[in-house]
């Protein structure tokens, strides 16, 4: 299979690439990103040696480039995507236009080509936030930050082009992913890198918001699943079960890196912030999936691959024109 994968240098992105050329050594990847501040070249340092990567930089809101790079391919898969909900909230055009317009403008084209699967990556937060049960793939949407409409848009508008064009969609919705290569505004990379550095934790509220916690190398699992088995036109939750409130996810955070409760520094709290996500999987479990990494022993390897890999983060951390603390200092779970 020959797969096309936007926002490959982003954190997903990135472990997807690495998963199927890991996994299937008869498929090719033309990894496709427009190399934003999140999306980073560094993660995919290596695979150029692999003749069967190649990386392709553009936007996914470029139908011209996509009609060029597109053709020969037997699959698209979607990571492209403004993902912070903080920065959603200062610059919400900007999640419009790649989440919305983005995702529209490359389903037209695989529509016109005719490609025989596409597999966009959403997000449970479209869901919005539930007091108790899971959300099921038939529950409605109801967003509360202008990321997660975005996103949501863009949900609807692949089911859309699945319904009136029978373009063969598939659409995921996963919970809270963690592990390598995860941009260091993100709760966990953001604490483990903070407290690597004696900083305090910034915690929303009072930190009793639940998140369903999944390895990034189980979601690529059941999203490559997805891709090869999922009914068209469908809809797949994706999520371990792990749930756990931000506060006590950094207070483990913290018992890792051997650092006293101190350092937690309660900010306030983000506006809509959701209570609680939690979606049911029974749908991806009959496919045959499961999650094979335990939440502590994932949490430990992502520690410790922070802990090993400095020169990529602090980069990150320092360049001016990336840097968190200027304009955002509270940390994204979602």
């Amino acid at each position: 299979m020959r797969l096309l994968v936007t926002g490959a240098a982003g954190f997903i992105g990135t472990n997807y690439v690495r998963h199927v050329l890991a996994h299937h050594p008869d498929d090719r990847i033309t990894a496709y990103d427009k190399l934003t501040y999140a999306g980073n070249p560094d993660n995919l340092k290596g695979l150029d040696a692999d003749p069967r990567f190649s990386f392709v930089q553009g936007d996914i809101c470029d139908a011209g480039l996509l009609e060029a790079v597109l053709p020969g391919h037997d699959a698209v898969v979607n990571f492209a995507a403004e993902s912070h909900v903080d920065r959603s909230i200062l610059q919400a055009g900007e999640f419009v236009r790649t989440n919305v317009l983005g995702t529209n403008t490359i389903l037209d084209v695989a529509r016109r080509l005719e490609i025989p699967r596409f597999l966009h990556v959403s997000t449970d937060e479209t869901y919005g936030s539930i007091p108790s049960g899971s959300f099921r793939e038939s529950d409605a949407l109801t967003p509360s930050s202008p990321y997660s409409a975005s996103k949501a848009g863009a949900d609807l508008l692949a089911h859309a082009y699945w319904v009136t064009f029978r373009c063969p969609v598939v659409v995921t919705r996963s919970s809270n992913n963690f592990g390598p290569y995860q941009f260091p505004e993100k709760m966990i990379p953001l604490f483990i890198t903070n407290i690597l550095e004696d900083k305090p934790v910034p915690v929303y509220g009072d930190g009793l918001n639940v998140r369903d916690w999944i390895y990034v190398e189980d979601n690529c699992a059941a999203l490559d699943l997805v891709l090869r088995e999922g009914a068209p036109g469908s809809i797949y939750n994706i999520g371990a079960g792990d749930e756990l409130t931000n506060l006590e996810l950094t207070r483990r955070v913290l018992r890792l890196l051997g650092k006293p409760e101190s350092l937690i520094s309660h900010v306030t709290d983000r506006p809509g912030h959701d209570r609680r996500y939690s979606v049911d999987t029974t749908k991806v479990r009959a496919l045959g999936w499961r999650p094979r990494w335990t939440f502590d022993a994932a949490l430990a390897a992502t520690v410790e691959w922070y802990r090993a890999h400095r020169g990529w983060w602090e980069p990150l951390r320092a360049g001016s024109a990336r840097v968190i603390e200027q304009d955002l200092e509270t940390p994204d779970a979602d």
